[in-house]
């Protein structure tokens, strides 16, 4: 039986193995179909303290797994694809070939950004199309970008864009917003915001340049296409939760993800949560490692108290 398992890969849960392997706890970690989570679709990533000149993406969590490893945990590219929590030890289902039990499980699958679903969008993901204004923006200083949406999430995205770009168009399916009235009217008023209304995104251009250079885009009401010039392309449809496996064995919000208690405590004693599966408001690389910590040191103090 093990002690501890996680599940996930990203900076949550490779921080979450680093300190339950230092402790002795010898975990094991189901890194999922994503090895190192979303950071691994990021190419420069500028904003992780001790990267002075920067560091890519999968070289970061390459370094954290390896410093993971490094302790003693047991790194393994497989998925959980099923856990059973009723009762102490858990059972955790894995490829949906192998069973293993263990005594406390920290939850770190993340939250996955939600795509249009075009192959050219896929084909440029890291290289001018973003699901995280806050991660990239900064890589569009002077130029023009878009954002798909109109909720929250879009009004927000293109308000902290306007920093950098000089010019933000937020494509909308529909001819008015869905975001929050006070969202909306800032949106409104800042002069770098334009909206290009009834319209959705076909198809990511790059004229052979292997970078973003502009969008297809067909007006739902007239059919009519044309092209919008801009040199990065920004999801703003909202995030899904990864908590589908769970089965509804631990208490999320209406949204799916993962409620707290107290600290990374979940609403089953011995099971914790971390990183983007509970944080709805932040989502950062350093946040999401501040809670994998966290998680860890509650697991170990778990175990103190109520044994392995």
């Amino acid at each position: 039986m093990r002690k501890v398992v996680i599940i996930g890969s990203g900076p949550a849960g490779l921080t979450a193995a680093i300190y339950t392997a230092r402790a002795g706890l010898e975990p094991l970690v189901l890194e999922g179909i994503q090895p190192g989570g979303q950071l691994t679709t990021t190419t420069e990533i500028e904003n992780f303290p001790g990267f002075p000149e920067g560091v890519q993406g999968p070289e970061l969590m390459d370094k954290m797994r390896e410093q993971a490893q490094r302790f003693g945990a047991q790194c393994e590219f497989r998925s959980a694809t099923r856990v059973d929590l009723s009762a102490r030890p858990f059972s955790v289902e894995i490829d949906g070939e192998e069973t293993v039990q263990t005594a406390t499980l920290i939850l770190a699958t993340g939250a996955s950004a939600q795509y249009l679903g075009l192959d050219s969008e896929t084909r440029l993901r890291g290289h001018g199309v973003s699901a995280c204004a806050t991660c990239d923006g900064f890589f569009f200083r002077g130029k023009e970008v878009a954002v798909v949406g109109g909720g929250d999430t879009a009004l927000e995205e293109a308000s902290f864009l306007t920093h950098f770009a000089t010019k933000v168009t937020v494509i909308h399916r529909r001819d008015k917003l869905r975001g929050s009235k006070p969202m909306q009217e800032r949106a409104m008023a800042n002069p770098k915001i334009a909206f290009l209304w009834d319209s959705v995104v076909e198809e990511v251009l790059d004229e052979g340049t292997g970078s973003v250079t502009g969008l297809r885009v067909r007006n739902v009401k007239t059919d009519a296409v044309s092209v919008l010039p801009v040199q990065g392309m920004f999801l703003g449809i909202g995030h899904l939760p990864n908590t589908q496996f769970l089965g509804g064995q631990v208490a999320l919000d209406p949204k799916g993800y993962v409620l707290t208690k107290q600290h990374t405590e979940t609403s089953v004693p011995g099971v914790f949560a971390c990183g983007d599966v509970v944080d709805t408001r932040y989502r950062q690389a350093i946040t999401a490692a501040g809670t994998g910590c966290a998680a860890a040191i509650d697991a170990e103090r778990f175990l103190e108290e109520h044994g392995g």
